[in-house]
């Protein structure tokens, strides 16, 4: 493994550490180690709480207190990421507000040069991502249609319509009531629309 001491982000704001194991017999000291000697003033942690679920009230809090100039610090790349689209839309996020990340193990530090580039290449496979799943909705209707399949009543949002809602409220921190009212739908009717098209649960 890395010396985890290093990379040590330099960027004039605070290192705001975070922490996960999904079990509860898991331990957090290596993690909270590493944390420290990477000198963060404060760390948020989840115990026992899957990469999975939507909603991990540690990384909430931690997200709730970043200021652009901020830098985000983890020992591995997974403990913050539940999949590798929400992973690219948190960064994205990031990105768009200003804000750094580091994950010790991997020796990323995006308040450098070379690592600004990390946010590049998990923005454009966040777009990729969303590309996919458009073309594949449209192709899957397209060959549905030739197989004399009736389609039925039309959804009440397009597939654009909920891909952009997705990437405003992940990457741009936008409340899901906010972009659900802009699309004059329920919140019910917008998440029922990621389902559908197959994106990450939002909260």
């Amino acid at each position: 493994m890395r010396d985890t001491r290093e990379p040590r982000p330099e960027t004039g704001g605070r290192r705001i550490g975070y922490a996960r194991v999904s079990t509860p017999e898991q331990k957090l000291d290596m993690q909270l180690d590493a944390l420290k000697a990477a000198e963060c003033e404060r760390i948020f942690r989840d115990h026992g709480v899957s990469g999975g679920k939507a909603s991990r009230p540690g990384l909430d809090r931690a997200l709730s207190i970043l200021k652009p100039g901020d830098v985000l610090v983890v020992l591995k790349l997974d403990r913050l990421g539940r999949s590798f689209q929400h992973l690219s839309d948190l960064l994205a996020r990031f990105h768009n507000e200003g804000i750094h990340f580091c994950s010790l193990a991997e020796g990323i530090n995006t308040a450098t040069p070379g690592g600004k580039l990390v946010y590049h290449v998990f923005a454009a496979v966040a777009e990729f991502q969303r590309d996919m799943i458009r073309e594949n909705t449209v192709l899957g209707i397209a060959a549905a249609r030739e197989r004399g399949k009736k389609i039925g009543r039309p959804f009440a949002l397009t597939i654009d319509d909920i891909l952009e809602s997705h990437r405003h409220i992940t990457q741009f921190g936008i409340p899901i009531g906010e972009v659900a009212g802009r699309l004059d739908v329920s919140e019910a009717t917008l998440m029922r629309g990621f389902k559908r098209a197959g994106l990450e649960r939002v909260h």
